[in-house]
């Protein structure tokens, strides 16, 4: 079975995520950093400038990886919840925060859980922010229903992805340079050249940023917006939950 057709389908998709990012969880920031030209860590910084945090605010980062975007928030919230899917990627995150890296660390928690059944409360948040999670889920819609649970009316998600451009030639190009480059990476770091190549596939199969933007409508989010990144080839979705219609009457 090919890499393509494994992650086609939701239950497909879920296994080998969980087997992908258990594998270069250590090496997931020089990655991050390599196939971003080093500006991972800028627009992670225009994600917290969009989020707008203040004293107060309660903050959930899914996919929180190594922990980027929890410590950031961790910085200007009352109190940040990092989720991620991988343990390993906990430990890293656990690890930088206990070398000072992160700071903060009476605000800062992390959980170990799947964005599909996320283990608080409904409106525990008022802001949620992803970096790369939406395009790994297995199922996209599902998620989304789930954030918009955990978020209090007219609180805000910001996510942060790659984009799959419209245009069909730019299309093409892009996942040829991120596949082959993938190739290369994997077979270097890991001796399995499919295991970067999922970036490029993951991709193919995403609905792309104004899709998404569509899914989060239909999710109960209110004003949507996409803020593109490096031509477009990446983006950023800010949206805010919506206020049931019995408490804007009030």
């Amino acid at each position: 079975m090919t890499l393509r057709s494994t992650i086609a389908t939701a239950e497909g998709k879920r296994r080998y995520v969980r087997r992908l990012f258990a594998t270069i969880a250590d090496r997931y920031d020089f990655i991050t950093s390599f196939l971003s030209y080093g500006q991972d860590r800028r627009w992670k910084m225009r994600v917290i400038v969009l989020a707008a945090l203040k004293p107060g605010d309660r903050v959930l980062d899914l996919a929180c990886g190594t922990g980027d975007l929890t410590f950031a928030a961790a910085a200007k919230a009352t109190s940040v919840v990092g989720l991620d899917l991988t343990h390993r990627m906990l430990q890293l995150a656990k690890q930088r925060q206990l070398n000072g890296v992160g700071g903060h660390l009476k605000r800062t928690a992390f959980v170990c859980g799947d964005m599909l059944a996320l283990p608080f409360p409904s409106a525990s948040f008022d802001v949620v922010t992803t970096g790369y999670g939406l395009r790994n889920v297995p199922d996209l819609p599902a998620a989304l229903r789930e954030i918009q649970r955990v978020v209090v009316p007219g609180g805000r998600l910001l996510s942060l992805d790659f984009n799959r451009p419209e245009n069909p030639v730019v299309r093409a190009a892009y996942l040829a340079y991120l596949s082959i480059v993938g190739s290369v990476m994997g077979l270097a770091l890991h001796g399995d050249p499919n295991t970067y190549r999922y970036i490029s596939e993951s991709i193919r199969l995403y609905p792309g940023a104004r899709r998404v933007a569509g899914m989060l409508l239909d999710a109960g989010f209110s004003e949507v917006r996409v803020e593109p990144l490096l031509g477009g080839l990446m983006a950023i979705h800010i949206a805010e939950a919506t206020v049931p219609a019995r408490a804007r009457g009030r």
